[in-house]
């Protein structure tokens, strides 16, 4: 049945929204067999380092001191100052409301001791299926790094053990510090030496097919920071096109690029001393162009890149853009970016992933980003119903899925 009512149109749209399951393509949430790494419940989500960010607005607490704190009791500071004190309006105060409120628990008591007594009485896998039902998320992609001595370990042994967590090599330690992660290569038994000669390119590409298989790893990633550029004479430049480009092209994967962070911009805040920078958007052309065989997944961190990371993708189809990341996850940026994607490119880009560092997070961050986008595609069907162009139910429902399933599986080639 063709949709000429834009009332009618709202009201399907948001279904169809509402009751996709999402494939969530960029994480940093684990499955339960990898323990620790997998952080949930309350004291997790206030302890995110959005929030301890924005705690140190306020507070002039020192930073080592704060360090030195428990997790409760960091979080109990949090909660007072940025809920209790003052009004939870920032995207990351908000998300910690969403999340209560979509569990079921009473978000007008403040009451955070019976939230945490809520959280005390969950098992993991019990609440891993419950937020993945609350958030409509089918399955996710993991950030999975194995430079990192906890997670090498459980990969080593016990390994995943939920197929709806799926597996990305992260290599982040190999092309940003290769001169200090070459000699953990060697204790691993890989030939490399500090110089790059052709013995030790042929071993960090064993290195990257040895775990590639190991995790299942759909495709390789890496986050890198403003000044990257590409081609140049330096140890990152040369990992990447002798040693990345061929992998992915042999393996038939994707190397994403997350491209615009300025690392530890105040190093005493950790995590939450990270800053951005416009990026050169020439290096991503120069990839696309220069290996028309290989296949591109690029997320700028600047908001100044977006029309011309969207310009990029519309001359070069071996580049899917995809997700408003990081500090560009906020509602009306995740509009604008969603609205100038639509006109540019069409339905062929991934609007959103979650990016989610706690599980909890799945449920805001996918609450908040279905209602937005929802919006913005409401009034881009409306458009074109104003030029006699109908729609059906069954298109918006292609529609909807290509743009938060398909074209992710499409482009990966599965």
């Amino acid at each position: 049945m063709n949709i000429t009512d834009k009332k009618i149109l709202k009201e399907i749209v948001h279904k169809q929204m509402e009751n996709l399951e999402v494939t969530d393509m960029h994480t940093h949430i684990y499955s339960e067999s990898f323990n620790e790494l997998l952080l949930w419940g309350i004291d997790e989500l206030l302890t995110y380092h959005y929030l301890v960010a924005e705690y140190f607005r306020y507070s002039t607490m020192d930073y080592a001191d704060f360090k030195q704190l428990s997790k409760r009791d960091q979080a109990d500071l949090i909660w007072d100052t940025l809920f209790i004190k003052h009004s939870p309006v920032s995207e990351a105060q908000r998300g910690v409301l969403t999340v209560l409120s979509k569990l079921g628990l009473d978000v007008a008591s403040r009451d955070l001791e019976s939230y945490r007594n809520y959280f005390d009485n969950m098992s993991t896998s019990d609440y891993i299926d419950q937020v993945f039902k609350i958030a409509g998320v089918k399955e996710v992609v993991m950030t999975n790094d194995p430079f990192d001595t906890s997670e090498k370990q459980i990969w080593e042994t016990v390994g995943n053990n939920d197929e709806r967590f799926k597996g990305a090599l992260r290599i982040d330690p190999l092309l940003n510090q290769y001169d200090l992660q070459y000699l953990q290569l060697q204790k691993w038994g890989y030939d490399v030496d500090f110089s790059l000669n052709r013995r030790t390119i042929e071993e960090i590409k064993r290195f990257l097919k040895d775990w590639i298989k190991k995790i299942g790893a759909l495709y390789m990633a890496v986050s890198l920071p403003p000044s990257f550029t590409m081609p140049e004479d330096s140890t990152r430049s040369k990992i990447v096109e002798q040693c990345i480009i061929p992998i992915c092209r042999e393996l038939n994967i994707p190397f994403s690029m997350m491209i615009g962070v300025n690392k530890l911009v105040n190093y005493e805040l950790g995590l939450a001393g990270d800053s951005l920078g416009k990026s050169n958007i020439q290096v991503v052309e120069y990839l696309c162009r220069t290996y028309p065989e290989n296949k591109f997944m690029v997320t700028m961190l600047s908001k100044e890149n977006q029309h011309e990371l969207a310009i990029t993708a519309r001359k070069f189809r071996n580049l899917m853009i995809f997700g408003c990341w990081w500090f560009l996850n906020n509602p009306s940026i995740v509009e604008d970016m969603t609205r100038m994607r639509l006109e540019t490119l069409g339905l062929s880009m991934i609007p959103q992933h979650s990016d989610a560092r706690v599980l909890d997070q799945l449920i805001y961050k996918w609450t908040h980003s279905r209602k937005i986008i929802a919006n913005v595609l409401v009034d881009k069907y409306s458009d074109i119903l104003e030029s006699g162009w109908h729609v059906t139910e069954e298109e918006i429902e292609r529609d909807v899925e290509d743009l938060f399933v398909n074209n992710f599986w499409k482009f990966l080639g599965k």
